[in-house]
């Protein structure tokens, strides 16, 4: 999906409108009138007191949870997460990452699909530790980055959102998938359904520009009138801050992070509280239980909004 780092312009904080959309799928979305700078931040330092409360390297329930979870609701085998989010921002890592949690070990190879992150519309499921025909109760869908001109359709992800897009579509930039389209579902079930859309933003990126603002606000705007729950999570974020390069559990310390949360819920109007900092596996080459904490977390977040609103 690229690089992590971004050369588009805009910015993202000063006088917005923040319009935070509610978690479980109801209101509507405003867009932010401005969009500033999301580096004009106070030279990194930490606090003595965390601004987050979490469990550092106490994971054995939040890793029973995810591999054990089951929906309640019979017609409904799996948890269907949507990613998406700017060009760069980590997606298919996280997804890799989340893998190596589950598999305890680092790997990049983990994921079922044999299709490589091109536009193909394709779901990743998550295989259990020590069982390659047993697979976690929740998947993954990535889609095309947002971009400025090019980038995937967001008149797909409605589609997408909604469970019309069949498995193996090619996202065409300049061509939306219509009803006559041998790819389009018309008659979605219940498991084909987005069931939960996270936004995947880069802590490291400087801005986002007001045309993928708009972008992401059509989107979760979409996702609110069908009332699928939202949530976010920050990537990059040992690149992003130093005190938590040197010591990951420096994140809910550090100031600067606690800023871009603000930053992010500022303009893509998502709650602070719904906002999840991770590090996902990159040069690592054995799995880390300070990484494993943040993304087990995040994780967990997805899977009970998810959960809610398959039993609603």
């Amino acid at each position: 999906m690229g690089s992590h780092s971004s050369t588009t312009a805009g910015n993202i904080s000063g006088s917005t409108i923040n319009a935070p959309v509610n978690v479980s799928g109801s209101g509507h979305v405003v867009i932010p009138r401005t969009v500033h700078s999301l580096c004009s931040i106070p030279p990194s330092r930490t606090v003595s007191e965390p601004w987050r409360q979490i469990s550092w390297g106490d994971n054995v329930r939040d890793l029973q949870y995810v591999k054990e979870y089951k929906p309640g609701n019979k017609d409904i085998k799996h948890v269907r997460i949507l990613l998406y989010g700017p060009d760069g921002a980590g997606k298919s890592s996280f997804i890799k990452s989340v893998c190596s949690v589950i598999q305890g070990r680092v790997t990049t190879d983990a994921l079922t699909s044999d299709k490589s992150y091109n536009g193909t519309y394709e779901t990743f499921k998550i295989r259990k530790e020590g069982n390659s025909e047993t697979f976690c109760h929740f998947v993954f869908n990535d889609v095309m980055d947002l971009k400025d001109g090019d980038g995937i359709c967001v008149d797909d992800i409605k589609l997408t959102l909604k469970g019309h897009v069949k498995e193996g579509y090619q996202f065409k930039p300049s061509s939306p998938l219509s009803p006559e389209d041998p790819d389009y579902n018309c008659c979605p079930s219940a498991d084909d359904k987005v069931h939960v859309l996270v936004c995947v933003l880069s802590a490291d990126s400087a801005v986002i520009t007001d045309s993928v603002l708009k972008k992401m606000a059509d989107i979760r705007e979409a996702a609110s009138e069908l009332g699928i729950p939202q949530m976010a999570i920050g990537t990059y974020i040992d690149s992003a801050c130093p005190e938590t390069k040197k010591d990951l559990k420096n994140v809910y310390k550090s100031q600067q992070l606690k800023q871009k949360v603000k930053d992010f819920s500022a303009a893509v109007g998502v709650p602070e509280n719904y906002i999840f900092p991770v590090k996902n596996y990159s040069d690592e080459t054995h799995i880390n239980d300070d990484v494993n904490t943040l993304i087990l977390s995040a994780l967990r977040q997805m899977i009970s909004l998810g959960d809610n609103f398959i039993e609603k």
